[in-house]
């Protein structure tokens, strides 16, 4: 006799009330199953998602801003073009 068989013979030796609480348990078992399985397995299109993003990311082009000092210059400029001193 197989396990399942097993099984189907003591689940129809149970009463109503205690057939119940059997089906109520295994419902709880494989919804526990259930959540591990999509614990373990990510989510394919986020995944997809996110390495599309680190790909395009990585693309690009970053060009260097332009130096602190001729962002300095530039405002020592435009201060003395007002009369004005530092």
């Amino acid at each position: 006799m197989t396990i399942r068989e097993t099984a189907i013979a003591k689940l129809q030796q149970l009463s109503e009330p205690l057939l119940q609480e059997v089906t109520d348990f295994i419902d709880f078992v494989i919804h526990k199953h259930q959540v591990k399985i999509a614990d373990t397995q990510p989510d394919e299109p986020l995944v997809e998602k996110w390495s599309q993003w680190f790909e395009a990311v990585d693309s690009l082009e970053v060009s260097p801003p332009e130096a602190v000092s001729n962002y300095q210059q530039l405002l020592l400029n435009k201060y003395r073009q007002q009369g004005l001193e530092l």
